[in-house]
């Protein structure tokens, strides 16, 4: 819990007659979808992940800025506390508008969004309650996130982790540390069964 997370999802540029303007717009999440996290090559065990329809509900977003591939040296293009990012949930995911700002970087990263060299959105969170479950039979692994506490930006990204989805996790590690954890249990329960039976 509360360790930052990226998550990937189609942008698209606005339908504007205002020229002057760099408006995109898209999803940054989906809801309800089972998205395909990390498939571990050793166990087969694969990690999905569901985003709940009510999880944005309380989100912190006061503050949050839209980048390109979230480095911190990236500059800002656009800024929720000054309303030019504007996020909203609808029955389909977290919705985002932008107007990007009209500096070289913001018009070169708007130019390859409007042609399509650019189609992808990720975010960077932090959860605040979630769920999970096992199915052992079938190795597959599922949290859904119930609950986000910060999102820290959203940001236009060159490379989605897993393409073809359109939400993904930038981070491994939290699946790898998690298998060990499920491969831990099991051991677990295995000497218990030789030790009372």
């Amino acid at each position: 819990m509360g360790k930052m997370e990226m998550r990937m999802a189609l942008l698209e540029p606005a339908n504007n007659d205002d020229e002057n303007k760099q408006l995109v717009e898209g999803y940054a999440a989906v809801f309800n979808q089972r998205a395909l996290i990390w498939e571990s090559e050793w166990s087969g065990w694969k990690y999905m992940e569901v985003i709940d329809r009510n999880a944005f509900d309380g989100a912190d977003m006061s503050d949050t800025v839209f980048k390109y591939n979230h480095g911190d040296i990236a500059m800002v293009l656009a800024r929720a506390s000054n309303n030019t990012l504007i996020m909203n949930t609808d029955d389909k995911g977290l919705r985002i508008s932008a107007d990007i700002i009209d500096t070289n970087n913001g018009t070169d990263v708007y130019k390859l969004i409007k042609r399509g060299d650019l189609n992808k959105m990720s975010f960077a969170f932090t959860v605040k309650n979630e769920r999970s479950e096992s199915d052992r039979e079938n190795k597959i692994y599922t949290r859904t996130i119930t609950a986000f506490d910060k999102i820290y930006d959203v940001a236009v990204v060159d490379f989605p982790a897993y393409d073809g989805t359109s939400i993904q996790a930038r981070s491994k590690e939290y699946f790898v540390n998690l298998e060990k954890d499920l491969q831990e249990e099991k051991r677990r329960k295995k000497l218990y069964l030789m030790t009372y039976l």
